[in-house]
């Protein structure tokens, strides 16, 4: 195994990659901003050190920073959690060339994954469905419009360095394509210096199913399960499940088979998510590759008994796949919402303050993973996850039920959260009877009638 680990990320992911090492008995370092100065990762750490002030891109971006961050403490790989550098191909090349290793795939299979007009073409070529579109970005409005008419409409922009819904635009009909195109372009280079965008047809109210693998230096590749993501407010995902509700055995397996079909194709090495959508006829369309471990791992861990972390950690350091057919079965059903820091009557703003009341729940099938405590004061440099709060049942309706109970034990005080909203969400019977897509939350949010 490694020598010592530095911990590249912050909040609950750091704290959750802080634990699996000292499960393991490798010693971790927990890289930190001044502004996490205070993080209940640096105070649980063995070991912690500075990397610069708190924006994101002199301190958790920061690659030399990080870099000189592991050689300085003695770290001999790097566990980049996910966000900030956990899917940069060039910082995974600087760590091979310093001869620290990174903890995920390739810097190649990250290159390929990362550009998702790329990404789309060598998933067709390697036999996986994937929604009609551009094989290369699109240069602008009147190249555009062209496509547009053998795609047909309504179509969907999407970033071609994009996620998290950033770079994304609905288009129904040309008159809304030109200004579409621009804004995504725009927005696209904001968030991921690179403007450039691609155009596929837009599925109306699918499902979003993705399908989470492990694979080995040595070519071996399993699918561990399914989780369904569908209950999502503008790409971002809320509420997610394992295994997805209602889908037939024979979806569930050719989705399976496809998403391990696409990581040999690629190349694949450590924890990945593998993206689809799904029609209502069951027809599915690989979206992306997610080449990192997903915030919404833990329900994938509670129906399987699987330790990602640990799978990843054991990968990087060149140990083989041993999970048999038995291990990867899912065992009842796991359900999870993301606690963050936002208001959904104020359009879900994000919010920052001091949490000076905190109760988290626990009891039979409950998991919590958070990085708060009482009196912690949530910084307004990142992300506003707070936690995730995962609850576990022999079947689906008592996982709902424990998840019901547990948000309605949860106190936080001093910021607002949408744990109201998803105790509403609960009892509504398009969650309970697994029918959501989408377009669930925001039709619900604004008002439409969802018995359909």
């Amino acid at each position: 195994m490694f020598r010592k680990v530095l911990i590249a990320n912050r909040g609950e992911i750091a704290l959750r990659v802080l634990r699996a090492c000292r499960e393991l008995g490798i010693p971790a370092v927990v890289a930190y901003s001044e502004a996490d100065r205070d993080s209940l990762p640096v105070r649980l750490a063995d070991e912690a050190i500075c990397i610069g002030p708190p924006p994101a891109e002199r301190s958790y971006n920061a690659l030399a920073a990080i870099i000189s961050a592991a050689e300085v403490t003695g770290c001999d790989a790097i566990h980049p959690g996910y966000g900030f550098l956990s899917e940069n191909p060039v910082f995974a090349e600087v760590c091979q060339e310093c001869r620290i290793t990174f903890i995920g795939p390739p810097p190649s299979v990250l290159s390929a994954l990362g550009d998702k007009a790329e990404a789309r073409r060598m998933m067709s070529q390697a036999g996986l469905p994937v929604i009609p579109g551009t094989e290369e970005p699109v240069s602008g409005p009147q190249e555009a419009r062209k496509l547009a008419k053998s795609i047909g409409y309504p179509l969907l922009i999407k970033a071609v360095a994009g996620g998290g819904g950033r770079g994304m635009r609905i288009v129904r009909h040309e008159s809304e394509l030109a200004q579409a195109l621009a804004l995504a372009q725009q927005e696209a280079h904001a968030a991921f210096g690179d403007g450039s965008v691609y155009l596929e047809r837009y599925l109306e109210d699918p499902r979003h199913v993705e399908v989470q693998i492990l694979a080995d230096q040595y070519g071996n590749v399993v699918a561990l399960g399914e989780r369904d993501c569908s209950i999502q407010r503008r790409y971002q995902k809320l509420i997610e499940e394992a295994p997805a509700p209602n889908l037939p055995a024979k979806v569930r397996e050719a989705l399976h088979k496809a998403a391990v079909r696409g990581a040999k194709a690629v190349g694949y090495v450590g924890a990945g998510t593998f993206e689809f959508l799904v029609d209502r006829n069951g027809r599915f369309y690989f979206t992306e590759a997610n080449a990192r471990l997903q915030v919404e791992h833990p329900v994938t861990e509670m129906v399987t008994g699987v330790d990602l972390v640990h799978w990843q950690l054991a990968i990087a350091a060149g140990e083989r796949l041993t999970l048999s057919e038995d291990d990867r079965r899912p065992r009842g059903h796991a359900i999870e919402v993301r606690v963050t820091a936002e208001d959904p009557a104020q359009q879900f703003t994000p919010r920052v303050g001091q949490v000076t009341e905190l109760l988290l729940p626990a009891g039979p099938g409950i998991r919590v993973d958070s990085h708060l405590y009482p009196g912690y004061t949530i910084p307004p440099y990142y992300d506003s996850l707070l936690a995730k709060i995962i609850a576990w049942g022999p079947d689906r309706p008592s996982a709902i039920r424990r998840l019901h109970r547990a948000l309605r034990e949860t106190v936080i005080v001093g910021v607002p959260t949408p744990i109201p909203l998803y105790l509403e969400l609960l009892e509504h019977p398009v969650v309970q009877e697994g029918r959501a897509t989408t377009t669930f939350l925001a039709s619900y949010l604004n008002g439409a009638s969802l018995t359909a």
